[in-house]
């Protein structure tokens, strides 16, 4: 019977001892099996010590259950009587739940703890060679190399050892555990033995002495046929022993497995041959390897099987690592290779990603082994297989700053910790953080945290990640400017030769520009030099992003030139997160946004404005340009007011346009283009709209002052009256007026066509702004009619002489400037027109298809590629329009919903009515949608307007940046261009011609 008292005091030590289940521990110590220690107040105490006590103790009684009877009290007295072992054997079995297991299993072999020699606390292969060296079937190896395991976990727990030297143990066992793998093959084929030779590489965290406690064990195995051995049958043979290798250590048995055996590191990967010969292997790598590739063969390290071949391989792939950096293609490989690759990674768990996540350990890893493939082919320091080894090499040879280093070199090792003791529980390959509150506890507890170590974990997890992730971009550039900068005696600093060899490793086409911009920008001792050594390191990796990180660097010293003696220009940058990679992507995305920022550099504040890159109002730009207009002193000035409303505004929409295309790190980029192109083309429209606003009043004012004697309207077609102007479209117009009451027909037209010479005339002065054209040959009888018509006039023209073409150009006019009455009028009179009653007769259906087949035979320009035109080519813009605008005049009568100057607008409207089935008016969505999208992407780029994809291969690139594609993907760009649009040809086809 328990003593009430009795309990309640065992109750509350078992709570102090960290017990989360005191009732269950108390339960656990009353069994038979600890009957000779359970009053023994050390126990309790080390129990407590551990990082899972509940676990701890639930191990030890069935271990203790486990013994025969002989030798349970050996256990017991051992236990408390012998610290080493006590720590050792409870820090276990409070950590691993497997290991517990495997002690269960193998009761005995609780005795491989109990040695606690010199050569015990720090074996190396030789230790655990012998360890293995009994084992001589698949079971028993995986018994020996628990055992062996259970060795390590204990020192690492106990804190014997350090993450470091725990990684490089693991290493030792896997090496020890593929060599007696290999000799229980060879013991199994000994006929295969004799005719090869063949080397286990170790590649990988296994080939860097730096291994996981479960961890696929990379390899590449290398052969060679036996001498007087035909080499066909000799690599069948090393295939064959390689082959049981992997399945011995590989597959499951009763002993569970030891780890996967990964050879997909080789030439060619999983459709390459499992073995090569050296000869094969060195062919391969000279000849098709990628960049990647050399980048992994950094940790190869010649681990079992025959030495001599091993050496050989090792000796001789060693140089092609090191002039890696120098191949034809290793900038855009680098690049590909620097963008994380976490799309793979559930959404849900990317914020407990140890290894992938952002601010994980392959950070690190990539910034090291890119650093050392750079300056490593002329610094032999650097050539080491272990990532802090590297790190450290990199600090002592000045290519990453010291205090970078020391600080990723903590963080990189609290993060491996971690994944060490998550992986150490289950011996389960994982690299999540886990969720539930135990499990972290434990993790917590494992880590030496005791006080509250949940929140202490995840503070100091978030805490190194967030280290990682600030760093790991800033160690490729932060010692650049150090190269520049006038650093403090005694410091290392990146040579021009080594600085120049990084820039261009980041994809800088002229490294030595770009060093003097940095010099330029970043060198000296003021407040503005400071603070730009402190943006720099992160903008040039987001310029490096880009297709053209020069043109990046040199608009942002331009743009920093511009405003450097404005006290908010690099206080903005510095303060307002999104601002500084909010400029740098505008600034390396093409011509036309720096160009526009750089002749009104004060637009830059936008960048640092949540809404600023949000598009205005049409009633706002139009209120703003007349306001301005009216201040002017003369048309010119008024017009130059105008301009600059149009200047800043069309910076706004090109770098929220860039900015949504490229995504940030913050927003990834937009996902519906359709969105994209529906504000560029509204945003582009209004602000046109507002400026020949604007360029009216200025034009009027100048000749008639506030009145002028005819009332004037202007009225938008084309992409211009369909809201879907480019950044290089023309505003295409109609003009209508309509004499003033006294006002002779002759006097109000000479009016008219005075203020549109005048308009002209003030759109066309000189400037360096994108130019703004008016274009108003769809007018009746085109460059042969007057430029403007009384409304009288058009009706009388459009009774008698309107032509098929005409009408459906009406389809997309809709009043854009001047008398708003007016305006309403002209669409009244045009409606039965575009919107004809009964839809069209079929000679009419004929006549627009035949000039449609004319245009596409006549009007594409000479030698263009028809499968890459965006406006005139297969299933580009046109084919899409005119389909559309065949639908709207043959049922919009019917269809209200048809009656609309959008051509998307008007294609869902006709989906809706049931005109065309949805999958044929996704295709024509879709096409219409990337047309107008490369057609933007080409004016951003190329500062000039273009129907087709650019021939030169940096300013291809960009677009293709604009488009989604990464870096090296042109072809693939072009490819999905032709397929999408050749979908929408067959659409076009059938719809439109009625095949």
């Amino acid at each position: 019977m328990t003593v009430p008292g009795r309990r309640s005091s065992t109750f509350s030590r078992l709570l102090r001892s960290g017990f989360t289940d005191p009732s269950a521990a108390a339960r656990l110590l009353d069994a038979p099996a600890l009957a000779a220690v359970r009053a023994d107040p050390v126990l309790l105490d080390a129990l407590g010590a551990t990082a899972d006590p509940d676990l701890a103790l639930l191990g030890l009684v069935r271990l203790a259950e486990a013994q025969p009877p002989q030798e349970l009290p050996g256990l017991l007295d051992t236990l408390v009587s012998a610290k080493p072992l006590r720590d050792r054997l409870l820090g276990v079995l409070g950590a691993s739940e497997a290991l517990g297991d495997h002690l269960a299993r193998h009761p005995r072999d609780w005795h491989s703890l109990v040695t606690y020699e010199a050569a015990d606390l720090h074996p190396g292969l030789p230790e655990f060679e012998r360890g293995l060296a009994d084992a001589h079937d698949p079971v028993a190896l995986r018994v020996a190399y628990r055992r062996c395991l259970l060795s390590i976990a204990a020192r690492d727990v106990c804190g014997t050892i350090d993450v470091v030297e725990t990684a490089a143990e693991l290493a030792d066992l896997a090496t020890a555990t593929l060599r007696a793998a290999l000799r229980i093959a060879s013991a199994a084929a000994p006929e295969d033995v004799a005719r090869c030779r063949l080397a286990v590489i170790a590649m990988g965290k296994c080939g860097g002495n730096e291994l996981n406690y479960v961890s696929d064990v990379d390899v590449i195995f290398v052969g060679e046929a036996a001498p007087g051995t035909d080499e066909a049958k000799g690599l069948q043979a090393a295939t064959r022993l390689a082959s049981h290798l992997m399945r011995i250590c590989s597959e499951t048995t009763v002993e569970g497995t030891i780890w996967p055996v990964d050879a997909n590191l080789r030439p060619e990967g999983r459709n390459g041959p499992l073995v090569r010969t050296l000869a094969s292997h060195m062919a391969y790598y000279q000849r098709w390897a990628k960049t990647w590739e050399f980048q992994a063969l950094l940790k190869a390290r010649a681990v079992a099987g025959d030495r001599d071949l091993g050496a050989q391989y090792v000796e001789a792939i060693t140089p092609l690592v090191w002039q890696a950096a120098e191949r034809e293609n290793f900038v855009a490989d680098v690049q590909k290779m620097r963008r994380r690759v976490v799309d793979n990674i559930p959404a849900a768990q990317v914020d407990r990603e140890l290894k992938l996540g952002p601010g994980g350990l392959r950070d690190v890893e990539f910034a090291v082994q890119l650093l050392q493939l750079v300056h490593g082919r002329s610094d032999a320091t650097l050539h080491s297989g272990s990532t802090l080894d590297a790190l450290q090499a990199l600090a002592a040879g000045g290519y990453v700053g010291r205090a970078d280093a020391a600080q990723l070199h903590d963080a990189y090792r609290f993060l491996r910790a971690m994944e060490h003791r998550i992986q150490l529980y289950r011996l389960r390959r994982t690299h999540l953080v886990p969720e539930e509150e135990s499990d972290l506890r434990r993790l917590g507890r494992s880590m030496g945290l005791r006080t509250e170590p949940v929140a202490e974990l995840n503070k100091a997890w978030r805490r190194h990640a967030s280290v990682v992730r600030r760093l790991h971009e800033k160690l490729f550039y932060r010692p650049l400017l150090d190269a520049v900068a006038q650093l403090a005696p005694g410091e290392t600093r990146l040579s021009p030769r080594a600085a120049g060899q990084r820039l261009e490793a980041l994809g800088y086409a002229d490294p030595a520009g770009a060093l003097r911009h940095l010099e330029a920008l970043a060198s000296g001792v003021t407040r503005k030099a400071a603070i730009q050594r402190t943006l720099l390191p992160v903008l040039l990796g987001w310029f490096a992003d880009s297709a053209d990180p020069d043109a990046g660097l040199l608009n942002f010293r331009k743009v920093s030139d511009a405003l450097g003696k404005t006290p908010w220009y690099l206080r903005l940058l510095r303060d307002e997160g999104a601002a500084a990679e909010n400029l740098a992507r505008v600034l390396s995305a093409g011509r036309l946004a720096p160009d526009l920022l750089l002749r009104a550099p004060e637009a830059v504040a936008l960048l640092g404005d949540p809404e600023g890159l949000q598009p205005r109002a049409h009633e706002a730009l139009e209120q703003e340009v007349l306001a301005a207009v009216g201040r002017a002193e003369n048309p010119e000035a008024a017009v130059a007011a105008a301009r600059g409303v149009r200047r800043r505004e069309l910076f706004r929409t090109t770098a929220a346009d860039i900015i949504g295309s490229y995504g940030t790190e913050d927003s990834p980029a937009e996902e519906d283009h359709g969105a994209l192109v529906d504000r560029v083309g509204g945003a582009v429209s209004d602000l046109t709209a507002a400026t020949l606003a604007g360029a009216l009043r200025a034009a009027v004012h100048s000749h008639f002052g506030d009145t002028l004697p005819t009332r004037f309207a202007v009225i938008g077609v084309g992409r211009f009256g369909g809201h879907e102007l480019g950044y290089g479209s023309d505003a295409d117009v109609l003009f209508v007026h309509e004499p003033r009451e006294g006002v002779g027909e002759q006097e109000a037209a000479k009016a008219a066509q005075t203020v549109i010479a005048e308009m002209r005339r003030l759109l066309q002065l000189p400037s360096t702004d994108p130019p703004l054209l008016i274009d108003a040959d769809l007018r009746p009888e085109g460059r042969s009619g007057p430029l403007a018509r009384t409304l009288a006039s058009y009706a009388a023209y459009y009774r008698r002489w309107s032509l098929t073409w005409e009408s459906q150009a009406l389809l997309r006019a809709e009043p854009v400037a001047g008398d708003a009455e007016l305006g309403a009028r002209f669409i009244e009179l045009i409606d039965p027109l575009r919107y004809p009653a009964e839809g069209l007769g079929e000679d009419a259906v004929r006549e627009i298809r035949r000039l449609k087949a004319r245009m596409e035979s006549e009007r594409l320009p000479r030698g263009a590629d028809p499968t890459l035109h965006t406006k005139l080519g297969r299933g580009g813009l046109s084919d899409v329009e005119w389909t559309v605008q065949l639908m709207q005049m043959q049922h919009a009568w019917s269809e209200p919903g048809l009656r609309t100057t959008r051509t998307r607008q008007a294609l869902a409207a006709a989906h809706a009515a049931g005109l065309i089935p949805t999958e044929e008016a996704q295709i024509l969505d879709e096409a219409w949608v990337l047309a107008t999208r490369v057609r933007n992407a080409v004016m951003l780029v190329r500062g000039r307007a273009g129907d087709t994809f650019p021939p030169e291969a940096r300013e291809l690139a960009a677009v293709g940046r604009y488009l989604g594609y990464a870096e090296g993907t042109v072809g693939e760009m072009l490819d999905d261009y032709r397929r999408i649009t050749r979908r929408a040809r067959a659409v076009v086809e059938e719809r439109f011609y009625g095949a």
